[in-house]
């Protein structure tokens, strides 16, 4: 489950012989994984608070309330429940002048399978050659390493050229098989790694047989996720003392 935790600095603390941060980020995050990602935040005088009163805008430069405790900065942490995130809670430095706020994400449905059903999607489309279909699953912005052309497309337009390109040398259907999918979900980006095989027969009467793997960023827009980022890798083996074909 996800936490966030909101750093409380305190101006009349006297920080000086506090533990630097470094080494609990370390720790929770490269080492154990429990960290996801973080940051400071500018001091409060920095801040600018924003109220709305009976249609009009009201800005105040400052805090929402004058305090010497105000929040310096956050980490989302994942952790199994509430007491394994204050345990890592208390091992941060500011908690020893400071205080830290533990609170858990409110719950929200699961994304994994709004991401599975789009590579779905790219498998039915190819199945059917639907162009327009595929596109709908990427975001106007998408940046994507295109195997038939072998450069990288900047935009969906330009992602469409490329596949049209692709599928004109093509005949009937692509069988798209996805052999292998491994995805990490964080609050609204997500990677996954897959193994895609392509089958498909080409115009001049010959066969296309290719296992490609496949890596795509995904970013939540709205009420849904969109590709905003694929590389596919090809193998190239010939030539190459000791490389092998990835087995179909």
């Amino acid at each position: 489950m996800k936490y966030m935790l909101l750093v409380c600095g305190d101006d009349t603390a006297d920080a000086s012989g506090m533990a630097p941060v470094e080494p609990w980020v370390e720790e929770l995050g490269a080492e154990r994984g429990v960290r996801l990602h973080g940051h400071r935040l500018r001091l409060p005088a920095d801040a600018v608070t924003v109220r709305v009163r009976d249609g009009e805008v009201l800005r105040t430069d400052g805090p929402f309330a004058e305090t010497k405790e105000y929040v310096a900065g956050f980490d989302i942490l994942d952790c199994a429940d509430m007491e394994e995130a204050i345990q890592a809670a208390a091992k941060h430095p500011v908690a020893t002048i400071g205080a830290m706020e533990v609170r858990a994400f409110w719950d929200e449905e699961d994304a994994e399978p709004e991401i599975r059903r789009l590579d779905a999607e790219l498998t039915e489309a190819a199945r059917e050659r639907d162009i327009d279909r595929a596109m709908a699953c990427y975001a106007p912005d998408v940046e994507v390493f295109h195997p038939v052309s072998g450069l990288e497309q900047s935009g969906v337009d330009a992602l469409r050229k490329a596949e049209e390109l692709w599928f004109s040398t093509l005949a009937g259907p692509v069988d798209r098989q996805v052999l292998d999918f491994r995805l990490r979900v964080d609050e609204s980006v997500a990677f996954s790694h897959a193994l895609v095989r392509t089958r498909a027969t080409l115009v001049d009467g010959g066969a296309l047989d290719t296992t490609a793997r496949v890596t795509t960023g995904y970013r939540a827009a709205g009420d849904r996720w969109q590709i905003v980022h694929q590389h596919a890798s090809v193998p190239v083996v010939a030539g190459i003392p000791g490389a092998e074909e990835v087995p179909s």
